[in-house]
């Protein structure tokens, strides 16, 4: 009895096997065809070649190169042209009446003027001083002249003294007084000639009393160093200023700068005088050109400061606003991919799987370049690659794939 049930379940087994397994097998060899128009002869299927039957369908796109500006971008911040803080240079009190912050000021425009208080007197009493100092180089030349003429006379008497000593006509007494006569004569020379650098230099002393009385008026009108926007109120009327003390805060902002960091990476591929891009936090586009690049590093974070210029006539930019910045550098070719279509490999690089030869497939590593709402420009492919946009985290290198190509623009 238990041959018999082992038997029994062996038939079974079989017999399901050839059910669920071979069913095209056992219709062909009972004559009879599949009614499921879905499912495949076992003729038609010895038709299809035995390496395709596990082929992988995916979807790719054929993607050629295109040149494109490899711009450096970066984040940054607008500062103004030019800020100062004009500071008074004197000391005294503010008599004109304060401009409120905001206001336009052109070069040369009063900010603050301060009491000259005794400030004209000294003026005039150094302008006093330097006339009476320039009436005495008149009398001190003439003793020059005078002094220059004694000389000459002491000169010819000596001359005539020392020659009736030779001949014996005039005594030694004689010609001993007219040395002395000379040398007394040259001394009032050097004498004349002192009195004349003295006075001379007293011109010049009371000449420099002079400007530094004119300065020390001039210091009482504070003017605006140049055509710009008040940042703060000037000076209150009766407020005492002391040398350093802030009469108001100038700011330019017509052009205006873009300030931002280059990362070492990137900074040989910016070049002085490149054109610049940027939008504001407000969506405000702007455009201008590279002024300067820092030649030394931050040493925090190792970075390079740039500045772009940007013409602001309507003073819409302000001073402190952030702004994302492109800097035109020099245009590369690249692929314009979707971004779902870049992937990983077992090394964890960034890269794209592509149909080769064959239809093999095989994993090219990439390099980010811009990410654009079009998709992603990435170099490091070559001229014309086949990429796999649809199925390529289903596959590996080395699988042969049935691939279906969509155009770029779908």
């Amino acid at each position: 009895m238990r041959l018999i049930s082992f038997v029994n379940a062996f038939l079974v087994i079989v017999a399901l096997f050839y059910l669920v397994f071979e069913r095209d097998a056992l219709l062909a060899f009972a004559g009879r065809e599949d009614s499921n128009p879905g499912t495949t002869s076992e003729a038609e299927s010895s038709e299809i070649p035995a390496e395709d039957r596990h082929v992988i369908r995916v979807v790719a796109q054929r993607s050629v190169a295109r040149e494109v500006d490899s711009a450096v971008t970066l984040r940054g911040q607008t500062r103004a042209n030019r800020e100062v803080e004009v500071l008074a240079e004197t000391t005294s009190t503010v008599v004109s009446e304060p401009k409120r912050k905001g206001s336009f000021v052109e070069a040369g425009d009063l900010l603050c003027e301060l009491d000259p208080g005794t400030r004209p007197a000294s003026l005039a009493e150094a302008a006093a001083a330097k006339l009476e100092a320039k009436s005495r180089v008149p009398e001190a030349e003439a003793r020059l002249l005078e002094a220059h003429a004694r000389v000459a006379e002491a000169e010819i008497n000596l001359k005539a003294a020392r020659k009736l000593s030779e001949t014996g006509f005039g005594s030694e007494t004689r010609r001993i007084s007219s040395e002395a006569e000379m040398s007394t004569a040259q001394a009032g020379i050097k004498s004349a000639e002192a009195g004349l650098e003295a006075t001379r230099a007293g011109i010049e002393a009371a000449s420099a009393e002079v400007e530094a009385a004119e300065r020390e008026i001039e210091r009482q009108t504070i003017e605006a160093p140049f055509k710009g926007l008040l940042e703060s109120d000037t000076a209150e009327l009766g407020s005492l200023m002391q040398p350093g003390s802030l009469c108001a805060t100038v700011i330019q902002l017509d052009p205006i700068k873009l300030v931002g960091f280059v990362p070492e990476a990137d900074v040989n591929r910016i070049i002085v005088g490149s054109e610049a891009s940027a939008q504001l936090i407000s969506g405000l586009q702007v455009s201008g050109r590279v002024t300067f690049l820092s030649r030394s590093a931050d040493e925090t974070t190792r970075t390079f400061e740039v500045e772009i210029t940007v013409p602001n006539p309507d003073l819409t930019i302000r001073d402190g606003q952030t702004a994302d910045i492109r800097i035109s550098a020099e245009g590369t070719k690249a692929h314009l991919l979707p971004q779902s279509a870049l992937t990983l490999n077992n090394d964890g690089k960034v890269g794209v799987r592509t149909v080769g030869n064959g239809n093999i497939v095989d994993f090219l590593p990439v390099t980010l370049l811009r990410d654009t709402s079009e998709g992603v420009w990435v170099d490091g492919l070559p001229e014309t690659a086949d990429i796999i946009i649809v199925g390529q985290e289903f596959v590996t290198r080395g699988v042969m794939v049935e691939p279906t190509y969509r155009d770029a623009a779908q």
